[in-house]
C-alpha cells in the first residue's frame, strides 16, 4: 500500500535498546492514519531536510499512531545522528508514505531471521500472526542491552523466540536455521549485509526451493559492473517534456534531479526504493536490490539511482 504525503507530529520518543529510540507519530488533528500491512516502511524528511526511511514497527491494527525506531548510526550519514539529538516530541514532521516492498505473503509456516535494527519490520510481522499459523524468530544482536523490543517479543511469542546475543551466544546459527524449513515455509530475513548473504547462502544449498524474502538496509557488499554501465544513454522524462544524455560518469537519478530538483530519492545505493520511476519505453539495466525476477523481466519500473539501460533510449514518466 502506497500513499502519499502526510504532516504528523511526533507524541513520544523513547529508548528501546542501547543506541535505539522508537518514535511514534500521529495526525495532529486525532484523525485515522492510512492503513498499513506488516513489512511497511515510512520515508521521513527530516527537520534538516534530510530523507531516511524505517521501517514501521507498530500495531497494524492500530491506526492512531505509527512507530519507527531508529538505530543510532555513529558513522552513519547524520540522519540517524539527527533523529536521536533532536528534540522531536511536538515537532511536525513530512511523512511520505506507508509503502511497501516487503510484504507478508500467505504461507503456511514462517522462519523469521532478525540482525539488529532488522527486527522492526519482523516485530510487526509476527505481531500480526500471533497464533494464526506456526512460525518462528531467530533474532541476533552485538549483546542483549542492544536488541530492541525482547520484551514485546517474548510478550507475543513466548517460545517461539529465540534470542541470540553474540556476546553471549555466537553468531547465529544460519545453517540449523534454515535446515529446519522444507519449500513450504516462508522464510523471512533482515538486517546486516553478512546475514542476509549468510542466510541465501544456506537456503541455496539447503532448501533451493524455499521461499525467501530478504530487505537490505544497506547495498550488497559486492556488486559487478553493469553492462550499461559503458554507454551514453538517452532518457526521455515524458512528463516532463525533456530529453536528456546520460554520461557513464552520472546517475540516471543525477540527470533527472537536473530536471525535476524535487524527484524523490534517499539512499542512491539501490535498496530503499524512494526514487522508483515507471519506465514507458525501453529496456532498464537494472541495479538495485529490490525488484524481484518477474518485476525485473517485465521491465515497467526501475531505480535510477543505480540502474541504467540495455536500450540506448529510455522514456520513463516522469
Amino acid at each position: 500500500m502506497t500513499t502519499g504525503s502526510l504532516d504528523l507530529v511526533v507524541t513520544s520518543v523513547r529508548w528501546e535498546a542501547d543506541d535505539v529510540i522508537s518514535i511514534t507519530f500521529a495526525d495532529p488533528a486525532g484523525g485515522d492514519l492510512p492503513e498499513w500491512r506488516p513489512g511497511a516502511h515510512l520515508e521521513l524528511v527530516l527537520p534538516s531536510g534530510l530523507v531516511r526511511q524505517y521501517s514501521l514497527c507498530g500495531s497494524p491494527g492500530d491506526r492512531s499512531e505509527y512507530r519507527v525506531a531508529v538505530l543510532r548510526e555513529a558513522n552513519g550519514r547524520g540522519g540517524s545522528r539527527e533523529l536521536h539529538d533532536t528534540g522531536l516530541v511536538g515537532k511536525r514532521l513530512k511523512v511520505d508514505g506507508p509503502r511497501n516492498r516487503f510484504e507478508l505473503v500467505p504461507s503456511s509456516r514462517y522462519v523469521f531471521i532478525a540482525g539488529g535494527i532488522g527486527i522492526t519490520p519482523i516485530l510487526a510481522m509476527v505481531r500480526s500472526l500471533a497464533t494464526s499459523v506456526p512460525w518462528s524468530l531467530h533474532y541476533g544482536g552485538r549483546t542483549h542491552a542492544g536488541m530492541a523490543f525482547t520484551d514485546e517479543l517474548v510478550a507475543i511469542g513466548g517460545d517461539r523466540i529465540t534470542l541470540s546475543p553474540q556476546d553471549k551466544d555466537g553468531l547465529l546459527d544460519v545453517d540449523a536455521i534454515v535446515g529446519g524449513a522444507d519449500e513450504s515455509t516462508a522464510i523471512y530475513c533482515c538486517g546486516p549485509a553478512p546475514l542476509l548473504e549468510a542466510v541465501q547462502a544456506a537456503c541455496a544449498r539447503l532448501v533451493p526451493g524455499a521461499s525467501l524474502h530478504i530487505e537490505r538496509f544497506s547495498a550488497a557488499s559486492a556488486v559487478p559492473k553493469a553492462p550499461g554501465d559503458e554507454r551514453t544513454v538517452e532518457v526521455e522524462l515524458r512528463r516532463s517534456g525533456v530529453t536528456v544524455e546520460v554520461g557513464r560518469e552520472s546517475s540516471i537519478l543525477d540527470a533527472i534531479r537536473e530536471v525535476v530538483p524535487g524527484a524523490p530519492y534517499s539512499c542512491t545505493e539501490g535498496y530503499c526504493g524512494s526514487c522508483e520511476v515507471t519506465v514507458l519505453e525501453g529496456t532498464p539495466d537494472h541495479r538495485d536490490d529490490i525488484l524481484t525476477t518477474e518485476e525485473r523481466e517485465t521491465g515497467r519500473t526501475m531505480f535510477p539511482c543505480v540502474s541504467r539501460a540495455l536500450s540506448e533510449r529510455l522514456v520513463l514518466d516522469i
